[in-house]
């Protein structure tokens, strides 16, 4: 049996009334998570209903094809014979199968369908599948019936089929983030349900389902847990993992996780825990010394001094100590996962610091002169991509800016940043990084992105640099856990992060001891 060409979704699943003629547009529960997930997952989907349906039902899914750009296909009375040739017509005679997603009263539509090679699905009663099972068995005793009791089932449906067609070089990465991140990953075609050209098909997690059984049918686990953080304790003297409060499913999640001792994970939960805390990764970066190397460009992490209170008598001293000039730029210790951890400030004279709206403990940290330029990159396995963006400007401009409020904090938040030039953003990779831009030591920064590949043990990750005015000392100021990577084009990122997941499903796949046969 081939995977799965085509999706056909019957008005029949859709709408919470099996009655055609009753106009209650209500959807059922599940249809919209469904019709969302289908969208990106690079498999035609197509809308089916029959001519009895009422016009509020049928005008409704026009609309619902207009959003999602799906197809939509009228059931006449002549059945199913003229769809399925218009389906094939429509979206080719490749290998595989089209599938048609039925309630369990619409058993009229098996048939013909079963026949012509046909996958059913359907909505409803395991007992009525059965029966029906004992008509369309194929010749090699294969079912060409699937049963769900939830529409949120298909997508673990469409993921087993396909990858049994693809056979052993494929892989399912089940994949759970915050419905945002999701959706702008899947609408640039990072998470297709039909394999990839290195074998990879994405499975949507769905914490409505058991999600144990989920995890059976995955190799791996991509997630993003930092969007799901309730609470973290940087005052507290505990390990990280102790600090983090996780929602009640990350923690199910993570709890199965850790008690599977061959199953691979991007990345462990243990990898991640230095990303939320700015002071420990600031201490991280000091380890980046040992890569500089007498008479080439210095890489270096900025200068660093953690305060638990602003009205330290001793503070000013201590910035001093901590060779931190003003301005500062002042950010909370937490650096992801809660409300104000991107509630920062620059300051520009000591008694600034008193009463200072920054959230405690914070990092303060070296404002670097980098002529307002910001090198973004993006570690995805192996390969480094970049991209210059219009950053903050040098010291003596915002002092200047200072000036004019009275020398006051300028306090923003990191996520919508400073006002700042007009962007004219440029991207690059590896290949011709040097050439683009003759400010960055391409060598010097992969260099500094395989170290931290190895401290961090990330798989996709990203970095800040700027370059400070003078000495040429590149800095990095920040680093973060899988970043969208949206200012690299889709044709070139897209596939860098598949074949990253692969490898690093590879890896750890050729740790785990053979088992007996």
């Amino acid at each position: 049996m081939g995977g799965v060409r085509g999706i056909l979704l019957n008005s029949s699943v859709l709408f919470a009334s099996d009655d055609d003629e009753n106009e209650d547009t209500t959807l059922r529960p599940g249809a919209d998570y469904l019709l969302r997930k289908l969208r990106y997952s690079k498999v035609p989907t197509g809308l089916s209903y029959g001519q009895c349906l009422s016009a509020p039902k049928a005008n409704l899914l026009q609309e619902l094809a207009t959003i999602y750009s799906y197809n939509c296909f009228i059931l006449s009375s002549s059945s199913e014979d003229n769809v399925m040739s218009e389906v094939t017509q429509l979206w080719g005679d490749d290998e595989g199968s089209f599938m048609h997603v039925i309630s369990s009263c619409r058993e009229d539509l098996v048939h013909n369908m079963v026949i012509s090679g046909w996958l059913i699905v359907m909505l409803g009663s395991t007992g009525q599948k059965s029966t029906i099972d004992a008509k369309y068995v194929s010749a090699s005793g294969v079912s060409s019936i699937f049963s769900i009791n939830k529409l949120e089932e298909l997508p673990i449906i469409i993921c087993n089929l396909n990858k049994k067609a693809r056979g052993k070089e494929s892989m399912a990465v089940g994949y759970v983030m915050k419905r945002s991140r999701e959706e702008d990953f899947a609408k640039r075609g990072a998470f297709p349900l039909c394999p990839t050209d290195n074998g990879l098909i994405f499975l949507p997690l769905n914490y409505e389902l058991s999600i144990s059984s989920q995890l059976q049918q995955v190799n791996a686990v991509l997630h993003k847990a930092t969007d799901e953080i309730v609470a973290v304790e940087m005052g507290s003297s505990a390990e990280l993992a102790n600090k983090i409060t996780f929602t009640r499913n990350m923690q199910e999640l993570r709890r199965y996780i850790e008690c599977q001792s061959d199953f691979c994970v991007i990345d462990p939960f243990s990898n991640i825990y230095p990303v939320l805390d700015r002071l420990k990764i600031q201490q991280i970066l000091l380890g980046l010394e040992t890569l500089n190397i007498k008479g080439r460009c210095k890489i270096r992490g900025a200068h660093f001094l953690k305060v638990d209170s602003f009205n330290n008598p001793n503070l000013e001293q201590r910035l001093v100590e901590a060779k931190l000039p003003l301005p500062n730029i002042v950010k909370p210790q937490v650096a992801c996962g809660v409300a104000d951890a991107h509630s920062m400030a620059i300051v520009f004279k000591v008694d600034s610091y008193k009463d200072l709206d920054v959230p405690l403990p914070a990092v303060v940290q070296e404002y670097v002169d980098h002529s307002s330029l910001l090198y973004k990159f993006y570690a995805l396995g192996g390969k480094i991509f970049y991209a210059v963006k219009k950053s903050t400007p040098n010291a003596d401009a915002l002092m200047k800016l200072s000036q004019e409020k009275g020398r006051k904090p300028l306090l923003f938040d990191s996520l919508k940043s400073l006002p700042i030039a007009e962007e004219h953003p440029q991207t690059g990779c590896q290949e011709h990084l040097n050439a683009n831009d003759q400010h960055i030591d391409l060598g010097l920064v992969t260099d500094a992105a395989d170290w931290l590949r190895r401290m961090l043990g990330l798989t996709i990750f990203g970095f800040d640099v700027v370059i400070q005015e003078g000495t040429g000392d590149h800095v990095i100021v920040d680093v973060n856990y899988l970043p969208s990577f949206k200012e690299v084009p889709d044709d070139i990122a897209i596939p860098a992060f598949w074949e990253a997941l692969k490898e690093k499903i590879d890896s750890e796949k050729s740790k785990q001891p053979a088992k007996a046969s």
